[in-house]
Parts: structure tokens; sequence; C-alpha cells
């Protein structure tokens, strides 16, 4: 299985696309998001624990000290990522604020 973690809008453009075969994770919060992808053949739902709640709050309080403001789901898609050690895959420039906090969290920025 690819070692990469879709958002959301990489999941609806998927769906767009009639790609319903992709092989990979999402996160509870993208599938809040965008139920349909739960239709998707070969993709893994993980869950936040609690370590990845704290080490949202920990990003959080550096982000809002450098004035950056990046939604709650983000930051915490972006703990679970790094906790399993996957690339998250979006479109969303906002997750490169979370990388100058942790930069071993791995992103690839997409264009759709």
């Amino acid at each position: 299985m690819q070692r990469d973690l879709y958002d959301t809008n990489i999941l609806i453009d998927f769906w767009k696309k009639k790609k319903r075969d992709i092989s990979g994770y999402t996160t509870i919060f993208n599938i809040i998001e965008f139920p349909k992808a739960l239709l998707m053949k070969n993709l893994t739902v993980l869950y936040p624990t609690i370590d990845d709640f704290n080490e949202a709050v920990k990003i959080s309080q550096k982000l809002m000290k450098q004035g950056k403001l990046v939604d709650v789901a983000d930051i915490v898609v972006a703990c679970i990522a790094s906790r399993h050690d996957l690339t998250l895959v979006t479109t969303d420039t906002d997750f490169n604020n979370i990388k100058s906090i942790r930069p071993e969290f791995k992103v690839k920025i997409t264009k759709q």
C-alpha cells in the first residue's frame, strides 16, 4: 500500500475523475467532509489518538505565536500523517505553515 494520506480536496478530485481504487490513507476528518470516499477501494481510514490532539495543541500554540492561523482539523490531520510516517497529499498550501513548525512533517502540495 502506498504511504500517502489523501486530504479531502484530493479525494474529491479522484472522485470527479472516477478513480475509485486509490490505495492509500485518509483520516476520519476527511471522511466527514467527503463521505463518498467510503465507497473508494483500498482506502484506509485513520483516527486521531490523544497524542495527536496533544501534539496539535503544541503546533497550534507555535503557529499562533507566529500570527498564523490554521484550521484545527488540518493540524490534527498533519499529526496523524506524521505519527504514521505518511506523506500528506493536498492542494492546501496552509499545510506549509505546519511544516514550518514541524519540518519532519511530510507534505506534497499538488495543483488540481
